[in-house]
């Protein structure tokens, strides 16, 4: 996105110095075909994976949204905004992959059977690296079960190796999932529960940067709703 935004800024001086306003809006207009384009894309990738495993729409859509909320109150620029929102929005698109019946098994999964979950992020990357439109996105759903201590996966990441996008993701992946019931594990816990196990796993799990920066951010929405 980043560098359609430079092609778009260079484009458009020499529209303005050589042929007016009119062909600069018909750039404009190509140009917000082709987001549309992009956008239309990915919703239709989600609802395919909707359909593969059965609960991946509603979870795409609010972690989406949680996540380009903690990274504004991170301040982070809006150029990579826009590519974070994508990366959360396809961060599962790898479990087209997985078959079904793994991903839709009631009660807790095999050893092999998580072997088998564990491909996706390598499926994702297989899927979007090609789109050069996506690939500031990949971040997120290639690294996104990576862990601050190492113990993560694909490629056992540890610390500050890991993406900020993704260390980011990680800690709303894992808040969005606790909230709502799963196949494997069907009651939801509470707020309180969430956080405390969130806190739990800073240094482990999650970046404790990240982990203070999210419980503050959580802590000022409840003083704003009180």
């Amino acid at each position: 996105m980043t560098f359609l935004f430079e092609q778009m800024i260079v484009t458009n001086q020499i529209l303005e110095e050589k042929n007016g306003n009119y062909l600069l809006e018909q750039l404009r207009a190509l140009h917000n075909h082709l987001l549309e384009t992009y956008e239309m894309t990915i919703q239709s990738w989600i609802h395919a994976l909707e359909l593969h495993d059965g609960e991946s729409r509603e979870h795409a859509f609010r972690v989406a949204e949680m996540t380009e909320k903690f990274a504004r109150f991170l301040g982070i620029r809006e150029t990579q905004l826009f590519h974070i929102r994508n990366g959360a929005l396809l961060h599962d698109i790898g479990k087209l992959g997985v078959p079904g019946n793994i991903l839709k098994k009631r009660g807790p999964l095999t050893e092999d059977e998580w072997q088998v979950v564990r491909k996706h992020p390598g499926y994702a990357y297989e899927l979007l690296a090609p789109i050069n439109f996506l690939k500031p996105a990949l971040e997120i759903p290639f690294y996104h079960h990576e862990k601050w201590d190492g113990s993560g996966y694909p490629n056992g990441l540890k610390g500050e190796q890991i993406p900020l996008s993704a260390r980011i993701f990680s800690i709303i992946d894992v808040w969005d999932a606790l909230r709502f019931s799963r196949p494997y594990r069907e009651e939801s816990w509470s707020e309180y529960k969430i956080i405390h196990y969130i806190q739990q796993q800073s240094g482990c799990h999650f970046d404790p940067a990240m982990v203070k920066a999210f419980v503050t951010m959580r802590a000022n929405q409840d003083k704003q709703l009180s």
